[in-house]
């Protein structure tokens, strides 16, 4: 288990109020972490979650976007201090074959999935390095690593992660800083429980394990890569899908 954190670590996690990203945030302030969490949907939905699990910030802004990007991070180190742990969760998607997809929906993927690793990482990585300890943990997925039909845009981006950290990592390794990658398979969430049943008892079907996978384990695996004590592993992408593809 990961140890309560005495020195109040700040961590950021994009897309942190709902699904993956909700259970990331408040297993985060559980272990004793500062959190500011970022969305781009409900107002009235983060505010009550914010409440709820006693999260230290929301904030909504386009994390595609790289000066809004810039000045959400300034708010959060005036109030929490610098930034300790980035973890780039948000994501989106906009399926279609290839043959039918438009140019809109190519690029509100990649910026709203790719794009946003790269701000984000960018604006905190020079204090990481300059204070010898960082962590950067992006949230990727299976169909980042076996493809999927009618997702060119969302595998693309999420193979892009891996590609992005494994790079990054060694650029940062003698810095203190770690990257890595946790690629998730069907994870119960809203987004995939509102599957229509037949098609998502297929799904689980051709899962060895049989079941979906649940976001308090990859929150869990998110604060083991996040712990001070973890500075050995890096460059490193944790494909957590339940035996459904195997690296």
């Amino acid at each position: 288990m990961t140890r309560k954190i005495s020195n109040k670590r700040v961590v950021v996690v994009t897309g942190g109020t709902r699904g993956i990203g909700a259970k990331i945030s408040q297993t985060m302030h559980e272990f004793g972490y500062k959190v500011a969490a970022t969305y781009m949907g409900n107002d009235k939905a983060a505010k009550a979650f914010q409440e709820k699990y006693g999260i230290d910030m929301v904030l909504k802004f386009d994390v595609g976007d790289y000066q809004a990007c810039s000045d959400a991070l300034a708010e959060i180190e005036k109030k929490l201090g610098p930034v300790d742990v980035l973890v780039n969760n948000a994501g989106i998607t906009r399926d279609s074959f290839l043959h039918k997809m438009t140019p809109e929906h190519w690029h509100e993927v990649i910026r709203t999935n790719l794009d946003s690793v790269f701000n984000m990482s960018r604006l905190v990585v020079d204090g990481m390095r300059n204070r010898g300890f960082g962590r950067i943990i992006s949230i990727s997925s299976i169909n980042g690593l076996s493809g999927a039909m009618g997702q060119t845009n969302y595998a693309a981006a999420k193979a892009g992660i891996i590609g992005f950290s494994k790079s990054l990592a060694l650029e940062v390794a003698s810095k203190g800083v770690t990257v890595n990658v946790v690629a998730p398979g069907y994870i119960e969430t809203d987004m995939v429980k509102a599957i229509a049943p037949e098609i998502l008892a297929k799904i689980v079907a051709k899962i060895p394990v049989k079941k979906l996978g649940n976001t308090e384990g990859i929150a869990r695996l998110v604060a083991f890569l996040a712990d001070d004590a973890n500075g050995f592993t890096t460059g490193a992408t944790f494909s957590t899908n339940g035996g459904q593809y195997l690296m």
